[in-house]
């Protein structure tokens, strides 16, 4: 399917790694030319010149924090106008309630809910003026069946939610589309941290925590980076412009809704 996004520019945050280069190379694939930012910048250069070999699209890399007032000065200072912004960052450990101070809390909301509305405050007046653009911001399926031992991200992405919700359905008529991914758990160095708190908390080994993460999924696997990004960058295409505010989740049926 052409998704009718050749040559625009997206942002995509976090996105020398993981979930976030797995929409960097959907995109790319759609012919969008990318901004990609991550704290580091060996793992930005590997990722932007494997895309631009693969691809041959443009591709420029900032290195800067994206939870902090000044990675994003940064990052907005390179990115410019764009016309796509895919929102990420890493989660918060996990742990239990006990565990969390204010501070700890503060992290998790600078980088999983504040962060992202101040990228798009920033970003969506230049898409409203343009009459198009796409947001797309990866969450968590916490957000729609929370997780005990991750109730900071828990907490931080639900405020998030709770602002997508309005402001999508606000700069949906200037032709702006604001959603939501909610992905479970995919195979990532996100999923490894996770596997070692279980191996941790059962008496296991990872190898075994991992199998039994796994075993608990309907689909009976972790899910591949490569089709969590085909899921982006159709939010991104043409045909997504009747999706607004939506929470997509894309874990494996390990969310049990009717809803």
């Amino acid at each position: 399917m052409d998704l009718g996004i050749r040559g625009k520019r997206a942002l995509v945050c976090a996105g020398s790694k993981g979930l976030g280069l797995g929409c960097a190379e959907a995109l790319a694939e759609a012919g969008v030319d990318l901004i990609l930012n991550a704290r580091g910048q060996d793992a930005l250069d590997r990722a932007a010149e494997a895309l631009r070999s693969r691809f041959g699209v443009d591709v420029q890399t900032v290195s800067a924090d994206i939870a902090t007032v000044e990675g994003q000065r940064k990052v907005l200072d390179v990115a410019g106008d764009v016309d796509i912004l895919v929102n990420n960052a890493g989660g918060p450990p996990p742990g239990i309630w006990s565990d969390w101070a204010r501070e700890d809390f503060q992290k998790a909301l600078d980088a999983n809910m504040l962060a992202p509305i101040a990228m798009m405050t920033a970003i969506m007046p230049k898409m409203i003026e343009k009459g198009w653009g796409r947001v797309v911001n990866i969450t968590s399926q916490s957000v729609r069946a929370p997780i005990a031992q991750l109730g900071l991200s828990n907490s931080a992405r639900a405020g998030l939610t709770g602002y997508v919700a309005g402001t999508a359905r606000q700069v949906a008529p200037h032709g702006v589309i604001v959603n939501n991914i909610l992905p479970g758990t995919h195979d990532t160095a996100r999923a490894t941290s996770l596997d070692k708190g279980r191996a941790q908390r059962e008496g296991v080994d990872e190898a075994e925590a991992r199998r039994r993460s796994q075993a608990e999924i309907p689909a009976r696997r972790y899910g591949d980076p490569r089709d969590f990004g085909a899921v982006c960058a159709f939010l991104c295409s043409q045909q997504a412009r009747f999706i607004v505010g939506q929470n997509i989740l894309v874990d494996g049926g390990n969310t049990n809704l009717t809803m």
